[in-house]
């Protein structure tokens, strides 16, 4: 028998979509296409996949492998401004259905109108992480995001707000939480293995490749290749002239569109830190740091940087481009947690994990299969939309620290910055006519 959330799920299907679409696009009533099983072994009946659609075929085609290989999940849409990327993904699809009923879109508001999806797997640039969220979660459309949740902290917020009101099923990118050395560490730490934690040490990662990246031979600036949409996926952000150096990858490096490795990896150790501390629902209050920037036209976002965040009850996390994973240091000794180890102060700590009878967080064995069963059974998946920006706030407020030199003294119950009016207002994006951060707010 079906839960009701996923009677709901499907339910959606019969009905047109009612998504806010944005920057002076008309809104286009889309046809109904049902959901299709070729190919597939026939366990699972057609009205109870989840029907999917990916948008970014840069580093969201992994994320729609881990989708594809599912027999209740039906992916039936790609969507990417690059027609190579595009043909890429379609593919890949047709080849594991063994037939050509896939579709492509240039338009992510196309893709949303006409297919009549359940879900929707984002992972474009950071620029564009809100619009598309808040317009899918709109929609009625279940959500996997890539972090950092939004390019900016108000952003983050609009997703909340968009994801809460239309009651859908949200779950970030953030898969360590998926991973058993990062829970076992997690749960040794709230159960106080190492006695109360005074502070943690998050190593980040820093540089990025900047002068050796070159112009690709017979490219030229300004002067964007026939495959590519590049005033749509320029999108909100500033105008710039087309840069093959910044196309697909080395976006990242560039702060008009991502946050180098400071907001790569703070969805990742720094929330590792969150989850473990059961901070999910708050941040720190006092945030400070310094940072060196790259001067190596068009890449500008920190070499090298640290910024220390104090909590309400005196916990100190330092997260700087050195070093790597999520260090604990609490008055017992340390646990130190990054991909692929587990190491602690003393064997003893690491022998005694956590017994039935004590605390345990949140259990996922695959990020993926976590979000397709809380869309089924009604559930918040393992990393919900509000951890995931509390989780990204903590990046945006190192941002903002660095960038002004000064102190940022802050409310997580407001989400405000007090006496700072230069700071607050880094809080919110300024978009690119035609586009608006009003009409996703």
């Amino acid at each position: 028998m079906s839960s009701p959330a996923l009677k709901q799920t499907l339910s959606r299907r019969h009905f047109l979509r009612n998504a806010g679409i944005v920057a002076g696009t008309a809104i286009v009533f889309p046809h109904i296409i049902p959901a299709r099983a070729l190919g597939l072994n026939g366990t699972v009946s057609p009205s109870n996949r989840i029907v999917l659609g990916a948008l970014g075929m840069g580093h969201g085609h992994h994320n729609m492998s881990q989708f594809l290989g599912m027999d209740d999940v039906q992916v039936v849409a790609v969507c990417d401004l690059d027609t190579t990327q595009r043909a890429k993904g379609l593919n890949t699809i047709n080849s594991k259905y063994d037939n050509k009923a896939a579709r492509g879109y240039n338009d992510f508001r196309d893709m949303f109108a006409k297919e009549n999806l359940d879900a929707v797997m984002l992972a474009a640039p950071d620029h564009w992480h809100a619009i598309l969220a808040v317009t899918a979660a709109r929609a009625g459309i279940h959500v996997w995001g890539e972090k950092p949740l939004a390019h900016t902290l108000a952003e983050g917020r609009a997703v909340c707000n968009a994801v809460r009101q239309n009651n859908v099923v949200w779950q970030t990118g953030s898969w360590q939480r998926s991973v058993p050395n990062f829970r076992q560490a997690a749960d040794l730490v709230r159960n106080g293995r190492i006695g109360k934690i005074s502070r943690i040490e998050v190593g980040t990662y820093g540089g990025f490749p900047g002068a050796s990246i070159k112009l690709p031979e017979g490219t030229q600036l300004g002067k964007p290749p026939a495959n590519l949409d590049y005033e749509l996926w320029l999108g909100p952000a500033p105008w710039r002239e087309y840069d093959p150096r910044i196309s697909h990858f080395h976006w990242r490096w560039n702060l008009d569109f991502g946050g180098g490795h400071l907001m790569d990896w703070v969805g990742h150790h720094v929330d590792t830190a969150q989850w473990a501390m059961d901070l999910d629902g708050t941040g720190p209050v006092k945030i400070s740091g310094t940072g060196k920037y790259g001067t190596d036209a068009p890449f500008n976002a920190e070499l090298e940087y640290e910024y220390r965040c104090t909590y309400a009850g005196g916990l100190e996390m330092i997260v700087s481009s050195k070093g790597d994973g999520t260090k604990f240091i609490g008055e017992n000794g340390w646990i130190h947690v990054g991909r692929g180890f587990l190491k602690t102060s003393s064997p003893e700590i690491s022998a005694n994990p956590a017994r039935d009878d004590e605390k345990h967080v949140y259990r996922s064995e695959n990020h993926w299969r976590n979000f397709i069963d809380c869309i089924k059974d009604g559930r918040k998946t393992i990393t919900p939309v509000e951890t995931a920006h509390r989780t990204a706030s903590i990046g945006h407020l190192g941002h903002i620290a660095i960038r002004t030199g000064r102190t940022i003294h802050w409310d997580p119950a407001t989400e405000t910055i007090r006496d700072d009016a230069g700071a607050t207002a880094m809080l919110t994006p300024k978009y690119r006519a035609p586009w608006k951060f009003s009409d996703i707010a």
